[in-house]
């Protein structure tokens, strides 16, 4: 499609769009609204976003969408959060796949600045970022019970605004649609998943054209994943072979106890040794700096950007920038928050940790295991430097999913050098491939942008990798 035809389209689209919204509003539904600009940004936005909310029972949930930058008729619409859970779709707009960056070598204080981010997956795919569960960034309830979420209950949540939003914006319900997720909301995208497959089976409206999930640093079980993060840890050259194997003999191969009533002496010994060793490192990437929380309340601008200035950067500094912009009384009527609905934004509510998060979902393999009868389509990647969800771990439950390896252990490459490297699975219309990205921490969109693109660009448009 030429450049002008795509802006024709979008320019359409937008007229289209305006009209419905009157419609809507007029019946007292909730709309989204285009933002043209944003505070700290130069100039109009050279790309469509368009923020709002859905409602969900008494819960509304805030989204930002960013229309394709290729050919928004036919690319793929992306259902977008990230993990935590309770961190806001702000966190994947600004750090993972989203078309803007802050700038922090310019921040001196005062309201940070924007620009464009060359690694957007917009680029090839429209992106809902949404703001889930109940909770998480902008979005907000007025029954205060619903603040006490599940698992379960989140994904149904996801599954209820996918369905409203496409009937809000139906000139993409025959785009193809994907569930993408990142870090903690790994455990509910196959969830989601389930949810539409089973709906659209019942004849629920309008049907999803799911074509399937992508899923980075994808938790899928907890517990296990920590038994594995100390064996990573001993890959890694963190804890050394005797103190590994006395551990691995003492605790038989487990590492992680709830109870530790029945656990021996020698085994509880061991894995203080342990924590001891890693207490230290930064598990999201342990190559990098251990950072402390950094207090959004500063107000000293010079304090502020000596964090930068030091030799030891810190990754929480561009997040310290997230919260300082999001908060912003001019930010929040541009995106068209609905003010005083929230008290403070926040980029990952820590409440969640508090025990206000219902963890009912230990294990979401057989939700996997489901879908490997569906002939959906699978990304699943991974960081080779990840101790919150090792990829190892990741390795091992993907084969028990019992399906055909097609393609074993093999490297991909971007820029000529070596990316990560990557296996493909099939079951009888089931596609599922697996990449680790070299070098990479947590969530590997903010470790590695351009690798984590090429790789999205490649398998979104049927190359392999």
């Amino acid at each position: 499609m030429s450049s002008t035809y795509s802006k024709w389209w979008s320019f359409k689209f937008l007229v289209w769009l305006q009209v419905v919204c009157a419609f809507l509003l007029f019946g007292n539904a909730a709309c989204g609204q285009i933002v043209r600009t944003l505070p700290g940004f130069p100039g109009t936005l050279p790309f469509s976003l368009e923020t709002g909310y859905i409602s969900v029972g008494s819960s509304e949930l805030f989204y930002l969408f960013v229309e394709s930058q290729g050919n928004p008729e036919v690319d793929p619409v992306l259902y977008y959060i990230v993990g935590g859970p309770g961190c806001a779709a702000l966190n994947g707009f600004f750090f993972q796949t989203g078309p803007l960056q802050f700038d922090g070598t310019a921040f001196t204080g005062g309201l940070p600045k924007l620009q464009l981010y060359p690694h957007t997956w917009t680029k090839s795919a429209s992106i809902i970022f949404v703001d889930a569960p109940i909770g998480s960034g902008y979005s907000y309830s007025t029954n205060p019970e619903d603040y006490g979420i599940s698992d379960l209950q989140s994904a149904n949540q996801s599954h209820v605004f996918i369905r409203k939003w496409l009937n809000q914006h139906p000139q993409y319900i025959k785009n193809r649609f994907f569930i993408a997720t990142d870090s903690y909301s790994g455990v509910l995208a196959p969830i989601i998943a389930n949810n539409i497959l089973d709906g659209n089976n019942a004849g629920l409206e309008p049907t999803i054209n799911l074509i399937g999930v992508i899923s980075g640093s994808p938790r899928m079980n907890g517990k296990e994943e920590q038994s594995y993060q100390i064996i990573l840890a001993h890959k890694l050259g963190l804890i050394s072979k005797s103190i590994f194997n006395y551990a691995k003999e003492y605790c038989n191969g487990t590492y992680f106890y709830t109870d530790t009533s029945s656990v021996s002496a020698e085994c509880l010994e061991y894995l203080q040794v342990i924590d001891e060793l890693i207490e230290q490192i930064n598990l999201e990437m342990v190559l990098a700096p251990k950072c402390s929380t950094i207090s959004p309340k500063l107000e000293d601008g010079n304090r502020r950007r000596s964090l930068r200035q030091t030799d030891y950067w810190c990754k929480n500094f561009d997040y310290l920038l997230s919260t300082v912009w999001a908060n912003d009384e001019g930010v929040q009527s541009a995106l068209h928050v609905r003010e005083g609905t929230i008290k403070e934004w926040r980029r990952c509510n820590l409440t969640f940790a508090d025990g206000t998060y219902d963890y009912d979902v230990d294990s979401s393999f057989d939700y996997h295991k489901n879908l490997t009868k569906a002939g959906l389509q699978l990304l699943l990647y991974s960081g080779d430097h990840d101790l919150v969800v090792p990829h190892i771990y990741t390795e091992y439950w993907i084969g028990l999913l019992d399906i055909t390896l097609d393609e074993d252990w093999r490297p991909w490459f971007v820029g000529g050098q070596v990316a990560g490297y990557t296996m493909k699975y099939s079951n009888y219309g089931y596609r599922l491939t697996y990449a680790t990205l070299k070098g990479s921490g947590h969530s590997p969109t903010e470790w590695k942008g351009r690798d984590t693109y090429e790789m999205f660009e490649r398998w979104i448009h049927f190359y392999p990798l």
